[in-house]
């Protein structure tokens, strides 16, 4: 009995091990997913990008500049020299924190006046927000102590935090966008490429194509109900998260609209073009997570931000369409920006979706010769 029982879990771990998708679900996927999470899920950050509003000029201000560079962790982006320069900034989403040091810096602090910089943030992504804040006083408390070691009369510089577009820091402001996001991308990539493949894996994808209609519109016509349904649940959250969490919809509600279209047109051909190359629901599946849900939880800035990962982590968030999609919704959303400050995004996003239908329809058309 007991060379039996050895025999057949021989069998068992031979058909394991010629099983490609069974081995890359027992072993790549624990090793991709302790690697990604180990990079990505971290506060800490190197070389984050840093705004300076320095209206003093004076030698202490820019000892003050070099010092929030010298820990490494940020690094200065633009100079300031205005307050329209600032605002234009937060606005199209270039900065994230801001420096605004006063006038007369160097002067009060010799006649041992207190002096207050400001520091302002995007609170549009308030776990990033709070990180940069912290991080930017830990080093102006710093500065000070150094300087006071070195000055005969004390001083106090004191820290004003102001987060800008989500004062409470309300994590809803975040995770509303990333919701719509993942919800789209599930219902129309997902969804789609599992419907498409359980025909095939069913054989009925065969008898579909010939049948009077041709194979474009037989794939329209697959994916149009989850299109549909996809932007109900768009709507619903939307709903939910302006009435019950009071995220605000600060700007124009047709270009929200007509963004969540193009996202839904750009994740319907991602799921068809997995649904090309999958041969039954497994292997759909597979796909669909490995290349879709992970990455688009973690690496696309919805719940960690891009700037803490390593450069790696940073191009492959750049490669997923939903990285490009949470920025427009915060920015239309949250801050209110119309689309001549979201058109680089659009633009990347259209080029994704043309990509994506080119490679769908031409694996389709290979499959069907």
């Amino acid at each position: 009995m007991f060379k039996v029982f050895k025999a057949f879990v021989q069998k068992e771990l031979y058909h394991i091990l010629r099983d490609k998708r069974t081995l890359l679900i027992l072993f790549g996927m624990p090793v991709a997913q302790v690697l990604i999470f180990g990079y990505a899920v971290t506060n800490e950050f190197r070389d984050a990008y840093l705004d300076i509003y320095d209206q003093a000029g004076d030698h202490m201000s820019q000892e003050l500049v070099q010092h929030l560079q010298s820990s490494g962790h940020f690094q200065v982006n633009n100079m300031i020299r205005s307050d329209k320069q600032l605002e234009d900034g937060f606005k199209a989403g270039t900065t994230k924190l801001a420096v605004v040091i006063p006038v007369d810096f160097a002067s009060d602090l010799s006649n041992g006046k207190s002096v207050s910089v400001q520091l302002l943030a995007d609170g549009s992504d308030p776990n990033n927000a709070n990180t940069l804040v912290q991080y930017a006083s830990t080093m102006i408390t710093s500065f000070q102590k150094e300087r006071l070691d070195q000055s005969e009369n004390p001083y106090q510089i004191g820290v004003q935090t102001r987060m800008l577009y989500n004062p409470q820091l309300a994590s809803a402001h975040n995770f509303v966008p990333g919701t719509i996001a993942l919800i789209l991308l599930i219902i129309s990539a997902m969804m789609t490429s599992l419907t498409i493949a359980r025909e095939k894996e069913l054989g009925t994808m065969e008898i579909l194509l010939v049948s009077p209609l041709p194979p474009l519109l037989i794939i329209l016509g697959k994916v149009a109900p989850y299109a549909a349904l996809s932007f109900i649940d768009a709507l619903l959250v939307l709903i939910l998260g302006y009435f019950v969490f009071d995220v605000p919809i600060v700007g124009n509600l047709l270009l929200l609209l007509a963004v969540c279209f193009l996202y839904v047109v750009a994740a319907l051909a991602l799921g068809t073009l997995i649904s090309t190359v999958s041969k039954t629901q497994q292997d759909a599946m597979l796909r669909s997570l490995m290349g879709l849900m992970m990455p688009s939880m973690l690496l696309s800035g919805f719940i960690f931000p891009l700037a803490s990962m390593p450069k790696v982590l940073q191009v492959l968030g750049s490669i997923i369409p939903a990285t490009y999609f949470i920025e427009i919704l915060k920015g239309v959303m949250l801050r209110g920006v119309g689309f001549d400050l979201v058109v680089w995004e659009v633009m990347i996003l259209v080029g994704m979706t043309v990509f994506l239908l080119f490679m769908s329809y031409r694996n389709f058309k290979i499959r069907l010769e």
